[in-house]
């Protein structure tokens, strides 16, 4: 999988893109992951990337013009599957759309900042908008490595115990349960009886039980979901 990434602040992005899993999966060559600077797309010699909203009002807009020219310039190069806009009013960030876009091949991610971004943009180069939350970020920055973690982690090979995938919390509309490792006891903490006992299809019935009491207590909205 390729991601181009899109923003006028990379330096906000490259250590967290050079550590642990994403960078091990760049290693391995799973991954391949470009910043581009949108500042390297501007047209004036103090390499603006922002202006004054039309209409008045507070804040400052990305402009078009060298948005445009750097996914132009990229689109020449490689289809995109997804162009994808990190914007606060976009869908939701879930599993089931982390899933979806970890098929992919190759992924251009636009981080917007200030104010927003002008409009034209949206509608001739987005194909997605995903947000990460119902708040809102100094910029699409951190939302973009947000979402190339949970894409990245999923691609085959780039976590080792491919199965613990499969147990993570919202795989299966669920919560994960409850997890123990060693000591046994600890400040007066022992671990679950069941879990020690070496009986799997009693550890996996007591572990589904708990997946679901978690559920239950935390997150009740996703067992009405399914």
């Amino acid at each position: 999988m390729r991601i181009d990434v899109v923003t006028g602040f990379p330096n906000l992005m490259h250590s967290p893109l050079n550590e642990s899993i994403i960078k091990r999966a760049k290693a391995k060559g799973i991954v391949e992951i470009e910043l581009h600077d949108l500042r390297d797309f501007a047209t004036d010699k103090h390499r603006t990337i922002d202006d004054t909203p039309y209409g008045g009002g507070a804040g400052m807009i990305l402009k078009a013009e060298p948005v445009f020219a750097c996914i132009e310039s990229l689109q020449k190069k490689r289809h995109y599957n997804e162009v994808i806009y990190l914007s606060a009013d976009g869908e939701r960030l879930t599993q089931k759309i982390a899933n979806e876009l970890s098929l992919k091949d190759n992924l251009l991610l636009l981080c917007g900042h200030y104010k927003g971004i002008d409009e034209r943009i949206r509608k001739a180069l987005i194909t997605r908008e995903i947000s990460i939350g119902d708040y809102v970020l100094t910029g699409g920055e951190l939302p973009a490595l947000v979402l190339i973690d949970a894409v990245v982690r999923l691609i085959p090979g780039v976590i080792g115990d491919g199965e613990s995938l499969l147990t993570d919390s919202f795989q299966h509309g669920v919560l994960d349960g409850p997890q123990y490792t060693r000591p046994e006891e600890f400040h007066g903490m022992k671990v679950p009886d069941v879990l020690l006992s070496g009986n799997h299809k009693e550890i996996e019935a007591w572990r589904a039980e708990q997946r679901l009491k978690r559920t239950e207590e935390r997150r009740k909205d996703l067992l009405e979901q399914s």
